[in-house]
């Protein structure tokens, strides 16, 4: 027989023998392999912005395969704090540079940052100046009057600098997110009420604490009149800096008088529940705040304290916590630089700001400016002249998203206002804060403070998938 009939006769051997194997009854048929279906959603930003608050395709489902890798264990029976927002300053300038934009491109651009959909981050909770800030074009308040004249009836009172930029974009995002909370903040009063009669620095004269709390309550009520409530007011945007333009000086002792002798009444004559929260400065001042608290006669009129971190630990506010375990926490406010590099902003504000002021009892968590042009402007003389926006305003048509869109993206678009943060450790280079949200999901913000890749368990309830973070990433896991 010759070779070619000897391959054809094997192989149709082989056939015949497959086919016989297939028909005979006892042959067991193997079922398919388990399909493994996606249990935990996950969205990641990278120190090299090759990729930008992205979900990942990758299925992770929990299990329980051993492996040597650190686990970061999320517990819900161990509950802290309860989250009212993240969000960002919205300034006069920011207001001005959104109002440049084409109404299309405006209109687009706000649903990105406070809408629900897919493509939203969900923003929650804004900052905003009483009068103007050093990121209006500007230095002014409600009630400008010539030099030398005094309004101890506020009688030329008025929002109408507001009423062009900030007021409109302000209604516009509200019709996006109806539900959103407002903290505002003033840097300085009127000129005529302080004894240097200057934006920048002086003190409130005593003879005005009076007349000033009156001047916070017309606020409050005009906005509302203007379909505005303000949620939370602190006094003084960084009292223990007169440096800035505008700004104004005012010591623990000086708050603490006006609050409980002023502001504190003349809110609960006009029936205005909005928040009076003290200090909004630096946390290497934790001693400020817990000196206003110690009153007991200002202490009743004071829902919490508000901190910024140009100097000192995100730790204080849990120093604070310890003393006041009834008084509430904000994170208020935290600039990124135009001369800053993404990656080094993206690791400091994620562990300190977003993670640390959570993981430190603060119910917010904001970053400073929400936009500004290409030049960095609007902003007063001497005021800012690099703060960088979440958004920078190229053209009409166009714009770009910076490092705090993202830094504040990773939690403002998965932990809405009345989540409740939850038990979660650490593990290495890891820094990580764990939520629960209102609907029951549970979200995982982790950052990767070191340089080289981690491979890392993500545990909960006696079971966990493994994931990996490269060095100065972050990720967002929703389950």
């Amino acid at each position: 027989m010759s070779y070619s009939r000897t391959v054809t006769v094997l192989v149709l051997f082989a056939t015949l023998f497959a086919q016989c194997a297939k028909n005979s009854p006892n042959t067991p048929i193997l079922p398919p392999p388990p399909v493994v279906k996606n249990e935990v959603d996950f969205w990641l930003t990278k120190a090299d912005q090759t990729v930008l608050l992205q979900k990942q395709s990758a299925v992770l489902a929990f299990g329980t395969p051993a492996n040597i890798y650190p686990s970061i264990e999320v517990d819900e029976t161990q509950t802290f704090q309860t989250i009212d927002g993240f969000g960002y300053a919205l300034t006069g300038g920011s207001a001005q540079t959104l109002n440049s934009l084409t109404p299309t491109v405006k209109q687009q651009l706000l649903q990105e940052v406070f809408g629900t959909a897919l493509n939203s981050i969900g923003v929650s909770y804004l900052r905003i100046s009483i009068g103007a800030s050093d990121l209006d074009a500007a230095p002014f308040s409600y009630d400008d009057i010539p030099s030398g004249q005094t309004d101890p009836t506020l009688s030329h009172f008025s929002l109408s600098p507001d009423q062009t930029a900030l007021i409109p974009i302000l209604k516009e995002i509200l019709a996006i997110n109806p539900t959103l909370k407002i903290m505002a903040s003033p840097w300085s009063p009127p000129v005529w009420m302080k004894d240097n009669n200057s934006t920048i620095g002086g003190s409130l004269q005593t003879q005005y604490y009076a007349v000033y709390a009156q001047y916070f309550v017309k606020y409050i009520q005009a906005m509302k009149t203007a379909g505005i409530t303000i949620t939370a007011i602190t006094p003084q945007n960084e009292p223990l800096y007169g440096g800035n333009n505008p700004s104004m000086l005012m010591s623990a002792a000086q708050q603490s008088n006006f609050i409980k002798n002023n502001l504190g009444p003349a809110f609960q004559s006009a029936n205005i529940s909005t928040k009076i929260v003290v200090y909004d400065h630096n946390c290497d001042q934790p001693d400020y705040p817990i000196a206003i608290l110690s009153d007991p006669a200002t202490k009743p009129f004071v829902d919490g304290s508000a901190f910024h971190l140009y100097g000192g630990d995100i730790s204080a506010l849990s120093v604070v916590h310890s003393a006041f375990p009834d008084k509430n926490l904000y994170f208020t406010e935290q600039w990124t630089s135009s001369t800053g590099r993404f990656s080094d902003d993206l690791k400091w504000h994620l562990k300190n700001v977003m993670i640390g002021s959570m993981r430190n009892w603060s119910k917010v968590a904001l970053e400073w400016n929400l936009s500004s042009n290409a030049s960095y402007n609007p902003h007063t003389a001497g005021g800012c002249s690099t703060c960088q926006g979440a958004v920078t305003v190229i053209t009409p048509d166009n714009f770009t998203r910076n490092v705090s869109f993202y830094i504040v993206a990773h939690a403002s678009k998965f932990v809405p206002f009345g989540s409740i943060r939850i038990a979660s450790n650490t593990a290495g280079n890891l820094n990580d804060v764990a939520f629960k949200t209102p609907d029951g999901k549970k979200v995982l913000l982790v950052e990767n403070d070191g340089t080289s890749s981690v491979i890392f368990n993500l545990k909960y309830n006696g079971k966990w998938v493994t994931s990996s973070l490269d060095g100065g990433s972050v990720g967002t896991y929703i389950w």
